[in-house]
């Protein structure tokens, strides 16, 4: 009876500690997406999430070991969505690149924090080994699944392209569509750039892709 109930205490206190640290790491999002990483501070992401700095130390202990804890939780949690739209798209390999590209403009990863946030990091990889590691996983799952597939259209379709030049060049438009949803939100949704991306994979692989459905998605 005491080991049980010391079982429930412990896993209450892990539950709230969890909750505690998600929510200081979604205030440090938004503290980066208005002040910047260089100007998000301790005070700042106390500020944002209405907690004491204590609170924050008493978690991360330090700014940057904050800085890191959530850049991991951006990445764990974009590749969480990336892998089980992978899954749940079949075995398809059509369905599955439009699957993951839909998961690129999801709400809830492609968000202007979230952007803000992906594009802070990754202006920093050059100079912090740490950031870089961990962009660099993220980008070498994605680059190595979507050459994948596209080496699946090509072969299924006869396609006289190159497949990681089609990856390539999907990737590079999706970091693209990015920026211009983080600059002019206004001009650029997410089912805009939804709708290039699709348009963009008809151009490529017509006979697995329909031009009027990526038309479809405009809003």
């Amino acid at each position: 009876m005491n080991s049980a109930a010391t079982a429930v205490r412990q896993k209450k206190r892990t539950e709230s500690k969890e909750k505690r640290q998600n929510q200081l790491i979604r205030a440090t999002i938004r503290s980066i997406a208005t002040n910047g990483l260089s100007d998000t501070t301790i005070a700042t992401v106390a500020r944002e999430a209405g907690l004491s700095q204590g609170i924050i130390n008493l978690h991360f202990h330090t700014k940057e070991r904050l800085l890191l804890e959530t850049l991991s939780w951006v990445v764990d949690e974009y590749k969480t969505r990336w892998e089980k739209a992978f899954q749940q798209a079949g075995s398809n390999s059509a369905e599955r690149l439009a699957a993951l590209v839909e998961v690129d403009f999801h709400p809830s990863l492609c968000e202007r924090n979230k952007l803000a946030v992906w594009f802070a990091f990754w202006s920093e990889t050059k100079s912090r080994p740490t950031y870089r590691k961990l962009c660099a996983e993220r980008d070498r799952e994605y680059d190595m699944m979507m050459k994948r597939l596209c080496a699946d259209l090509v072969a299924e379709g006869g396609y006289d392209i190159d497949p990681e030049i089609a990856a390539r060049g999907l990737a590079a438009m999706t970091v693209g569509l990015w920026l211009d949803m983080l600059l002019s939100p206004r001009s650029m949704t997410r089912q805009q750039a939804h709708s290039i991306s699709m348009a963009y994979l008809s151009s490529l692989f017509p006979r697995h892709f329909s031009a009027d459905a990526a038309r479809s998605d405009e809003p």
